[in-house]
């Protein structure tokens, strides 16, 4: 009933293609007339086009016009046409909304077209790719159409300086990786000078493999941390021990979730080896921690699968791409346990300057857009947390490929042994093959395993991806055998070549299922592009860490009651069906994971605006007297309601003690007499103090020449904010860290952490301004003054739970003046308090 009626009421994305289909007949009409204008009259569209932008036409008003006339130049500059359905993909991507359009669809030249209406208004472009490979070949090529009419085109790599970088940003389209852009965004916040950052506003994006990016990598925040303290030996020793330690009896591991426990054996053994009497006292809580990373470093971390060692460093493993992420290093201490495991040099741990996700760096464009080959399945959470549609837009020629029931077998060397013998098969005839796996070490497996064979191929992983483009790009060749883990090669093309169309085509063999269906789906993309033929099908076993995970005991028991061989496939719907139910169990939890991360940092998120605001304002203000004064006066406030409490009578109130702390902070010495203030209202003394405040900030003012006074608190207010951040950030970590122990006191953990975190933040505020007025009212100008960064940073990734790196304490030696305030906060002068006996 549900689907007769979803046939006679169109659904809302279905209208949607309706209407862009409409609009793309309208742009169609328009060839002839194109076609007619020479070079010179091509490019003077482009003029024309702004022109009419700025008397106040609109990017709706000019897209047919505009789609047509960059139809036209990718036919001249390229050679390219885009087709109709080429035209239907833009439009929907000109619309903020994702293009579903299948391997080989030509989506690179869809890119382009709304690329080039949306930089007509002059305020940049963003085309952002999954890797650096393709952002720099595409710039190189479409860059020649944008070229053709008179726009400019930048690229956004990493090692470049901020000169490059900003020259990059300006131009009307800009190609990059998700990873620099969102970098960029956290690096122009740290900055101490306008002149350093390199971004503009955030307007338009177009993200190639938009699945990837905001799904796959959606748990994964961006991470810029500077050093810490130096490493402690208790890795080593944590290693050690944990080494001697066996599976099952002190210590337990839970698949499914990838955990890992101590038993009470483990915790005796524990205990007695590093002579304590309980290893979960407080006193303890580093060692636990240091023996909580050796298990997982030692048991669920797993060398060639989640990274690889490579000229002595450990080195991550992208486990959506299979690609190494070369520099970037396990948080939380996980790395140094890894490397502690393997025997390498520990490196020092490091501390958190500056996140964000992914979600919400790309949440704060004015316009977002996306194209993928597989989007569909995950439609819900591009509605829910981007707000743009999934649109399936047809293929140019029907998918002729052959998508093959999955084989099951009942052991891993049972299904490695039949493929083998496929492979073995289809490459005497000729017939090109593509191998897909979900792990290194699944690719070097079957690798050897052709090599006893003596069939000649490919490895394509994370260990050997320098040659990846050219890789795939030969895959198609007839006789052409080639290994590839997960989506490496993602963004090129497969093309067949000759004498294979008549061969049947790529042959797209899987050697198990990925967790997400969507991932399977892109597998079976590389084969069938623009009508060619095609083969597919997945080897599964009973072994495979899916179907373990989801209980295939059953199964494989069953098997073995009736005798089925090792390497004996069988293909039963009801196992097909269980393990797309495990699938989209899993991809349902991975989403609720996702959706939580984003609740917990959108507190984060907020926040993070209200400081960045803060930063730039300051930045660029060329008179910082207001935002200094209301930092005064919140102080102020501050200082006279904590001597002033409303429960207390006024004859209680310790107004010396009030007197002497605003004498340290906002008055100078002697300008307010403790009888000025008696037998008055907490209003009439909030007034009073402020009022000498401000005639005291004045005469400080009139000293100094305006710009200097202006640098001065420049310097003394970027200083405050950012050191304060910083430690705000980690306080909210280990915060958000404990917070779920909260649902055992039956309190819901997110609205814990919101309140908490809104009452650290507000905290957070009333200190640096009561820093930024102490310094500012008390310290002295100096000749030499300059902004420097708090800290200097670099790029990191998050251990596998997400979790950003943990800050250490680090100790500074600062000489205090006996006239200065004490450092405890007291409000008192150092003589009169920790250095009376000094």
């Amino acid at each position: 009933m549900l689907d007769f009626l979803k046939k006679i009421i169109p659904d809302g994305t279905s209208r949607q293609l309706k209407k862009l289909e409409k609009t793309a007949h309208e742009i169609d009409a328009l060839q002839s007339e194109t076609e007619a204008l020479s070079d010179e009259q091509l490019r003077a569209k482009t003029d024309e086009f702004k022109a009419r932008l700025e008397k106040g036409e609109t990017l709706d008003d000019i897209k047919v016009e505009a789609f047509a006339v960059a139809r036209e130049a990718a036919k001249r500059s390229l050679g390219l046409h885009p087709y109709y359905v080429q035209l239907v993909g833009g439009l929907a991507l000109h619309e903020g909304n994702i293009a579903e359009m299948k391997t080989g669809e030509g989506k690179t030249l869809v890119a382009t077209l709304p690329a080039y209406l949306n930089a007509l208004s002059g305020r940049g472009v963003h085309i952002i790719t999954v890797n650096e490979y393709l952002a720099r070949r595409d710039a190189e090529q479409m860059g020649q159409l944008f070229q053709f009419l008179g726009l400019t085109v930048g690229l956004n790599i990493s090692g470049m300086s901020s000169e490059e970088k900003r020259e990059a940003y300006a131009a009307d389209i800009t190609y990059g990786t998700n990873n620099e852009f969102g970098f960029d965004y956290l690096r122009d916040n740290m900055v101490v000078y306008k002149e350093e950052q390199v971004q503009r506003p955030l307007h338009y994006a177009i993200i190639d493999e938009v699945d990837s990016i905001l799904i796959d990598e959606a748990r994964t925040p961006l991470i810029i941390s500077g050093s810490a303290q130096k490493s402690t030996d208790l890795y080593g020793q944590a290693d050690r021990f944990v080494k001697t330690l066996k599976k099952e009896t002190d210590f337990t591991i839970d698949v499914k979730t990838k955990t890992i426990q101590l038993t009470e054996e483990g915790m005796n053994k524990t205990e007695k080896a590093f002579g304590i009497e309980n290893l979960y006292d407080l006193s303890h809580v580093a060692l636990n921690h240091h023996i909580n990373l050796a298990l997982r470093a030692n048991n669920i971390m797993l060398r060639d699968t989640d990274y690889v060692v490579q000229d002595g460093e450990v080195v991550i493993v992208d486990q959506f791409t299979g690609r190494l992420m070369a520099g970037r290093r396990y948080s939380d201490g996980l790395h140094q346990a890894i490397e502690a495991k393997e025997g390498l040099t520990i490196q020092r741990e490091s501390m958190t300057l500056a996140t964000i996700t992914f979600q919400n760096y790309f949440r704060m464009y004015e316009k977002l857009a996306g194209m993928t080959g597989t989007a569909k399945t995950e439609e819900e959470e591009f509605r829910n947390i981007y707000n743009m549609n999934v649109l399936v837009i047809p293929t140019n020629k029907p998918v002729l490929r052959d998508d093959k029931p999955d084989l099951i077998f009942k052991t891993m060397d049972g299904k490695f042994q039949a493929l083998i013998r496929e492979i073995e098969k289809r490459h005497k005839e000729g017939q090109p093959i593509l191998v897909g796996t979900v792990s290194i070490e699944t690719s070097e497996h079957i690798s050897q395993l052709l090599k006893r064979k003596g069939i000649p191929h490919h490895v394509l992983n994370a260990k050997n991806h320098a040659k990846e483009a050219e890789i795939i790009e030969s895959a198609g060749q007839k006789g052409a055998v080639t290994i590839a883990t997960n989506m490496a090669g993602r963004g090129t093309d497969i093309k067949l070549g000759e004498g294979v169309v008549e061969l049947g085509g790529l042959c797209i063999l899987g050697t198990e299922r990925h967790e997400s269906r969507r991932i399977d789906n892109q597998l079976r993309g590389r084969s069938g592009r623009q009508g060619d033929p095609g083969f597919s099908q997945f080897y599964i076993s009973m072994e495979d860490e899916l179907m373990r995970r989801f209980g295939s005991d059953n199964v494989k028991s069953l098997m073995d009651r009736f005798g089925v061989d090792d390497d004996m496939p069988i293909e039963s719907k009801l196992i097909t069906r269980t393990v797309e139910s495990a699938q989209k169990r899993v991809e349902g939890n991975n989403f609720d994971a996702r959706k939580q991360l984003l609740q917990y940092d959108d507190v984060m998120r907020q926040q993070r605006e209200v400081i960045y605001k803060q930063r730039q304002e300051v930045i660029e203000s060329d008179n910082l007297r207001d935002i200094t004064l209301s930092m005064v006066d919140a102080t102020i406030d501050q200082i006279v309601a904590s001597h002033t409490p409303p429960e207390e009578l006024p004859e209680e109130w310790k107004l010396d003690a009030m007197l002497e702390h605003l004498n340290s902070t906002v008055l100078k010495e002697g300008m307010l007499t403790l009888e000025a203030l008696q037998e008055k209202e907490r209003e009439e003394i909030v007034e009073i103090v402020k009022t000498n405040a401000h005639h005291y900030f004045d005469e400080k003012e009139q000293e100094f020449e305006p710009e200097r006074f202006n640098e001065f608190q420049k310097i003394i207010i970027l200083r405050a904010v950012d050191r304060k951040w910083m430690d705000h950030i980690d306080a909210m970590e280990q915060l958000r860290e404990g917070i779920h122990l909260r649902a055992y006191g039956q309190n819901d953990p997110l609205r814990e952490y919101q309140m908490e975190g809104f009452s650290m933040f507000e905290v957070m505020v009333a200190e640096i301004g009561e820093e930024v007025s102490t310094y500012v009212m008390k310290a002295q100008l100096e000749d030499n003054m300059k902004r420097e960064q708090v800290a200097e940073g670099k790029a990191v990734v998050p251990n596998e739970d997400g979790e950003a790196p943990k800050r250490k304490p680090v100790r500074r030696k600062v000489n205090i003046g006996r006239n200065d305030p004490c450092p405890c906060g007291s409000g008192k002068k150092y003589k009169h308090c920790h250095g009376k006996n000094e």
